[in-house]
């Protein structure tokens, strides 16, 4: 299952590896679904052109671009392995590996994940990562693993769980771990990019962050109550020091001011920010309730079917 987005100049190198990975094992019968999240450049037609030389090859065109997350949810439920790899095609994370994951599987695992021992990227990159994953680990409500995407192979009855949960937020990583079954590591080193540039900037790595986090936790919510119980405590002592100044030292002019002025300040920042995590939770509960489809797929482009017509929506 190998989502596109932009990758017009590393998809063919990246089949060619897959490919030949794939060769090592005649005893396996795979197909290759890539799921093309609305690409901007030639990404569609490289994969027309190898769908029609690669008779295992099955291309998903979105309509537009719905992201990441929609793209693996696409490629799973579209898969009909007894076994499925998700795996992005940026030649990052190394198309021989799949190979570990299946032995994985073979030997008893049902999910298999690929941990990163080490990354090329440049050093924003490893610390943003490294800081991302253990602030996920320590605030989510179950155990995802850490220096680990969405790189793995999940048997078909994990597969079939996780194709059950539906909801629009998506963090596939954080649903995979909560499903529990027999998971193990597949620790690997992860490549540089060959090609092009990364679809997860900042911006996006702290928007995932924070699905991740209002998906898998409420603690975002307790720490506004925790935060709302210190503000209380700050604003009688604050009460108690306007009271002491005034009986004590009344010849001071404009008394209290500056504690005022703090104050209202402190206060209006906290509910401002306690009104904006709520808010978020608010809108994750807004967008599930319009029950509109994950996403649409377009055409299904594959060798001897040709190109499929008209449009596909999942909810």
């Amino acid at each position: 299952m190998l989502p596109v987005y932009n990758e017009q100049d590393g998809i063919r190198e990246f089949h060619d590896r897959l490919s030949a990975a794939v060769a090592t094992r005649p005893d396996l019968d795979v197909e290759f679904v890539y799921v093309n999240d609305g690409s901007r450049d030639r990404s569609l037609a490289v994969l027309e052109e190898i769908a029609e030389s690669d008779r295992a090859v099955t291309v998903l065109n979105f309509s537009r671009n719905f992201g990441h997350q929609m793209a693996i949810t696409a490629g799973l439920d579209h898969a009909r392995g007894d076994a499925v790899i998700v795996m992005d095609t940026d030649l990052q994370d190394p198309p021989e590996v799949s190979l570990q994951l299946i032995e994985a599987w073979e030997a008893g695992a049902q999910i298999a994940y690929g941990q990163r021992r080490t990354r090329k990227d440049g050093a924003l990159k490893r610390l943003t990562a490294h800081a991302y994953y253990r602030i996920l680990h320590r605030f989510a409500d179950i155990d995802i693993p850490v220096d680990t995407g969405d790189f793995r192979l999940m048997d078909r009855a994990a597969t079939d769980v996780l194709r059950a949960h539906r909801e629009r937020n998506r963090f596939v990583r954080g649903l995979v771990a909560s499903l529990g079954f027999r998971q193990v590591a597949v620790p690997f080193d992860r490549d540089e990019r060959t090609t092009g540039t990364t679809n997860y900037p900042l911006a996006k790595m702290v928007r995932l962050a924070a699905d991740g986090v209002t998906s898998f936790s409420t603690v975002p919510l307790k720490w506004i109550t925790r935060l709302g119980l210190v503000t209380v405590v700050l604003s009688l002592l604050g009460i108690l020091y306007a009271l002491a100044l005034r009986l004590l030292l009344p010849e001071i002019s404009v008394p209290g001011w500056t504690l005022l002025m703090i104050m209202v300040l402190f206060l209006g920042g906290v509910q401002m920010l306690s009104l904006g995590v709520i808010g978020a939770y608010v809108g994750r509960i807004y967008t599930e309730v319009q029950g509109r489809p994950l996403y649409v797929v377009q055409e299904v482009v594959q060798r001897g079917r040709g190109r499929g017509q008209g449009a596909e929506s999942e909810g």
